[in-house]
């Protein structure tokens, strides 16, 4: 299992430096999200800052860009990182898509279907001069120029990891993409009862294997150096928790498999009301010790690889990693590494 590091909140002028440091820490991979900032340019950063650490956006939003512009994007980020760069999409939910970003919405599942298969035209069309001619229900891509065209590049074309938590994502990324982005909110019953078997259903209708997916997951953890600091941190766990579990659209997959679809129902009420900090209360202990594991410093990688092992290829913690803030933490945790 390779351990990464991700950075949710980065400047681009801070990027280059937080991968630099965590490539010098021993870290295999390192991840940017969408958030703020753009992270391709966020990638195209580190790129320039680091030499052999694997680097992925964990998630780009596929829906606000064409898959033309996805592409596009992608393939510089790989040329200048000189193939390390893995490509992480994701749907987001029809609200971010129609009113922050003024975008259509449709069918997630068949709509991502058609964006990958778009964009992987793309690059055969660009690497080994194939006709572009991609006609789908949602897109349809035909028309390129030598001066539109990048041409070439001396690297793998990127992998693409899709991120999903409904059964239908699951299975079209067994079906279709390199690796999945598992939702924050998970645990292993959800991993071993949901994900592996509907990645498996996936690769099967493509004639794959499941051991050709990359799992790639997060953990959150609670750990300090005092009872102050441990408490702080598994309060702030429990908040992020309740944030995510007050989504209705999580409910289905996430939450009622296992108990806690009506916590749903309390946390989406007080989410609507703007009561945020009214609900950390309201987040089971089972829940947090499903999905959080708790320790000293030095015992959390080990805790993490009993728990994941097997199950997961790569994993991150659902931490902030920031030069500068808890660096003691950091290299205590990364001496692990390769223990």
């Amino acid at each position: 299992m390779l351990i990464d590091a991700k950075t949710w909140t980065a400047a681009p002028e801070e990027i280059g430096e937080i991968a630099r440091r965590a490539e010098e820490m021993g870290f295999a991979g390192f991840w940017n999200n969408e958030s703020a900032h753009d992270p391709y340019m966020g990638m195209a950063l580190a790129a320039t800052a680091t030499s052999h650490i694997d680097l992925g956006i964990a998630i780009a939003l596929a829906f606000p860009r064409s898959p033309t512009i996805a592409a596009t994007s992608a393939w510089d980020v790989q040329r200048v990182s000189r193939g390390r760069f893995i490509l992480g999409l994701g749907t987001q939910v029809k609200a971010h898509i129609t009113r922050r970003f003024g975008m259509p919405w449709g069918p997630p599942a068949p709509r991502m279907r058609e964006y990958v298969q778009a964009v992987r035209a793309l690059w055969d069309c660009w690497q080994d001069k194939k006709p572009l001619n991609f006609a789908g229900q949602h897109y349809a891509i035909n028309l390129v120029n030598p001066e539109f065209n990048p041409g070439p590049i001396f690297f793998p074309r990127p992998p693409i990891y899709l991120a999903g938590a409904g059964p239908r994502m699951v299975r079209l990324t067994g079906e279709l993409a390199t690796g999945i982005l598992v939702h924050p909110l998970n645990s292993v019953r959800y991993l071993k009862e949901a994900v592996l078997p509907g990645l498996r259903e996936g690769a099967a209708r493509a004639g794959r294997n499941l051991d050709d997916i990359v799992v790639c997951s997060s953990v959150f953890v609670i750990t300090g150096r005092s009872k102050a600091e441990r408490a702080e941190q598994r309060r702030s766990v429990r908040r992020k928790l309740a944030f995510f579990a007050s989504t209705p659209t999580y409910r289905a997959t996430l939450l009622d498999p296992y108990g806690w679809g009506e916590i749903n129902e309390r946390l989406n009420q007080l989410a609507k009301q703007g009561k945020w900090d009214e609900m950390e209360p309201h987040v089971p202990e089972d829940m947090e010790a499903a999905m959080a594991v708790t320790g000293e410093w030095d015992e959390l990688l080990p805790q993490i690889r009993r728990r994941y092992e097997g199950l997961v290829h790569r994993m991150h913690l659902y931490l902030d990693f920031r030069p500068g803030e808890q660096d003691e933490f950091w290299r205590t945790f990364a001496r692990g590494i390769h223990g």
